[in-house]
């Protein structure tokens, strides 16, 4: 799998997009918002340009990249208030993998402007540039010594290759009935994503040291597990998959496919992450938290049904959003429909049992120096 090729969450502004999808996502910026604001206020306490230099690498193409820009000009320019300092502009980079659709975030930008008048309460033009830099961020996207902040909001989650160890020598696959690393993976393909993931990472903060100036600021979101390790048999990838296995077992897709198939995904715990921060020695780490979201609640009252429907089929439709255009490109469109329609199904007969999480980390980290 071309991972930089194929990988990118699903266009355009339609009912199945993820610009009308991200909802969940978007709560991680309600929950890292003080995490946010302290690293900003720190920032300014130690640097205070008169073009402030951002960027979000995997920004995608739906409202919540504006939303944290929207925050981080707000809280920045309450800072250099505070401080008795001139505001400064703004020189702000988006930055995804070339396949993205770029072109939905660019007609959106002038609510940009709106978005912080309303917030503030105030008629003022924040001073804003804005420029798109596809790529991917697991290679040099900027030159030495350049960004002031960097913002990374459920995309490091995202492996730069599948592990090359799921495959034997002879073609065989070591992850057959799995779509992940699941609590079913032999212990051998958990090994190999952790690999991966570490490897990623590690290259990713190496990248960024160069980037950023000394005292900079990193706050990173980051799709997690809880600090035990062994998947959730809820989770929203364990269902992805179960629907794949029921529809391989009907003929709908091939057995040999799915078999061969893995999303290019490894949830850390708060413990990986810290660790691997520490190990790379680039950053200071300054704070790191895990917040637990209700991806569906647990369907425990008969008058529950309908909201839990609700949610469920909002639920199927973000990840619809987040790996259609993977899934597609490895089984065809036809069967997405089907495929999703079964996925809202698995996810209702869950929430008759139990509620369905997802977990986050969030990281605030300085660029040493």
């Amino acid at each position: 799998m071309d991972v930089q090729r194929v990988l990118r969450m699903k266009e355009g502004t339609e009912k199945e997009s993820y610009a009308n999808n991200s909802q969940y996502q978007g709560k991680a910026l309600t929950m890292a918002n003080k995490i946010l604001e302290e690293s900003i206020q720190e920032l300014c306490r130690s640097t205070l340009p008169e073009c402030l230099k951002i960027a979000d690498l995997g920004c995608s193409s739906g409202p919540n990249s504006l939303a944290v820009l929207s925050k981080i000009i707000a809280f920045t320019n309450e800072s250099y208030r505070t401080l008795n300092r001139q505001l400064p502009e703004f020189k702000i980079f988006l930055n995804d993998l070339p396949g993205n659709d770029f072109n939905t975030i660019f007609r959106s930008l002038p609510n940009l402007q709106k978005m912080h008048q309303q917030e503030k309460g105030i008629d003022v033009e924040v001073p804003c540039f804005i420029s798109g830099i596809p790529g991917s961020f697991y290679g040099r996207l900027f030159p030495q010594k350049f960004l002031h902040f960097v913002y990374s909001s459920y995309s490091l989650h995202w492996l730069s290759q599948v592990p090359e160890e799921l495959v034997k020598e002879n073609g065989e696959s070591l992850n057959r009935g799995n779509i992940h690393m699941s609590k079913t993976s032999p212990l051998e393909v958990q090994k190999a994503f952790k690999k991966q993931f570490d490897w990623d990472f590690t290259l990713f903060l190496s990248l960024r040291s160069k980037e950023i100036i000394p005292k900079g600021r990193m706050v990173l979101i980051i799709m997690a597990t809880i600090e035990s390790g062994e998947p959730h048999p809820g989770s929203v990838w364990e269902l992805l998959g179960m629907t794949l296995k029921d529809m391989a077992l009907e003929g709908l897709i091939e057995e040999e496919k799915l078999d061969a198939f893995n999303l290019p995904i490894y949830n850390p715990s708060v413990g990986e992450v810290k660790k691997l921060i520490e190990d790379e020695g680039s950053f200071t780490l300054h704070q790191i938290e895990t917040f637990t979201t209700r991806f569906v609640d647990f369907m425990n009252k008969e008058e529950d049904a309908n909201e839990i429907r609700k949610q469920a089929h909002m639920g199927a439709l973000c990840i619809r959003a987040v790996v259609e255009p993977i899934l597609a490109n490895e089984f065809g469109q036809v069967i997405m429909d089907d495929l999703f329609s079964r996925y809202e199904k698995k996810i209702l007969n869950i929430a008759a049992t139990m509620a369905i999480e997802t977990h986050i980390v969030v990281t605030s980290i300085e660029r040493k120096g």
